[in-house]
């Protein structure tokens, strides 16, 4: 395999943050987090991020409300029915630009043919359904068994908001590598060791208890306060909540996803880069012969798909029954169908090795 210079785009200016204002930050966290043989470390500055903008107005609910299609206002049969129809032909419109990964599957793997091939998946809302209780969120043994195989042919990350010990807890492969609180938290297939808690924890949780249906997740170097069993009408006032508490703390960022506001350190560091430090890690960066495939559902996946196409390799694939915004090139709709597509790649794989074409999807 020949070496390739990988052209990288001009970075902007960062602000480099120091061991010394990480541990300002989260004076309870080991920081850099202690080597062992499990453990891959994060090693790049992030660019702060404005706190001020993040949750202002309610542009972050009607943000939300695109991203959860279970959301459903009440309305009359009729109007609901007209918005359906609207709906459909939104999707019908927005598949044009995405394509199924399922229907072009071979369009997708034909690029791939002669290269390495890198799975990096999410795990809520891509290998197992969203719920209401985020410590339900369970995949099927169908889907882990998949997983499981896909990952004996290929290298493959999960790439999480959750902390690396509650997401291998859910997928349960030792043999796959786990990247969560978005990539700051990275480990490799042996096991790791522990990490401290944040110390903004306890005023969340206290802050919570006002607002029913509210719950925090210590996912050690990011905090996520979930909402999905909050009334709509109270949203903006756990978001203000959570801003205050967040004020206390200048070196931290607020972030939301489906249905979740997320604490972060303010340093430079996403689902992106996390797909680009293991790509590294790998020793498959700068090469142009590795073909990575990214599959998820959330805003905070874009950062990788915005990353491959950057790189102009491999495809990043979203999970979505609605039309949004993406940087994604295929979709699919929902979890299984990603277990569908799995599967078709562990075929590919298995009919490439034996030199047998495979047939139309």
């Amino acid at each position: 395999m020949t070496k390739q210079s990988l052209v990288r785009k001009e970075e902007l200016p960062v602000a480099v943050v120091s061991p010394a204002a990480i541990a300002e930050a989260f004076p309870h966290l080991s920081y850099p987090p202690p080597r062992s043989p499990g453990y891959l470390r994060c090693k790049r500055p992030e660019r702060r991020l404005d706190l001020a903008a993040a949750g202002r107005g309610n542009s972050w609910i009607e943000s939300i409300k695109i991203q959860s299609p279970t959301h459903v206002k009440s309305s009359s049969t009729s109007s609901a029915s007209a918005m359906s129809a609207a709906r459909d032909a939104e999707y019908d419109s927005w598949v044009r630009m995405h394509p199924s990964a399922l229907s072009n599957f071979e369009e997708v793997m034909t690029t791939a043919k002669g290269k390495q091939v890198v799975m990096f998946l999410d795990y809520d809302g891509t290998l197992s359904p969203i719920v209401e209780d985020p410590d339900r969120a369970f995949m099927s043994d169908e889907m882990r068994e998949a997983v499981k195989e896909v990952a004996s042919h290929f290298p493959t990350a999960i790439v999480s908001g959750r902390c690396t010990e509650k997401v291998s807890s859910f997928v349960k492969l030792p043999e796959l590598y786990y990247a969560g609180s978005h990539g700051m938290d990275i480990k490799g297939p042996e096991e790791g060791t522990q990490h401290s808690k944040v110390n903004v924890c306890k005023s969340l949780e206290d802050i919570v208890k006002s607002i029913p249906g509210s719950r925090v997740e210590n996912n050690k170097f990011c905090l996520s306060v979930h909402f999905r069993c909050v009334e709509e009408k109270k949203w903006n006032l756990l978001a203000d909540l959570v801003k205050l508490v967040i004020m206390d703390y200048p070196k931290l960022k607020l972030t939301y996803g489906r249905k979740v506001l997320e604490i972060r350190p303010s340093i430079k560091w996403d689902k992106g880069k996390a797909l680009e430090f293991l790509l590294e890690s790998l020793g498959f960066d700068g090469y142009n012969n590795v073909f990575p495939l990214y599959i998820g559902d959330d805003c905070t996946d874009e950062d990788a798909f915005e990353v491959l196409r950057d790189r102009e390799q491999g495809f990043g694939i979203i999970v979505s029954k609605i039309a949004k915004e993406t940087k994604a090139s295929f979709s699919l709709r929902e979890p299984a169908e990603v277990l569908k597509f799995l599967h078709c790649l562990v075929e590919w794989k298995q009919l490439s090795e034996e030199g047998s074409p495979r047939s139309a999807v």
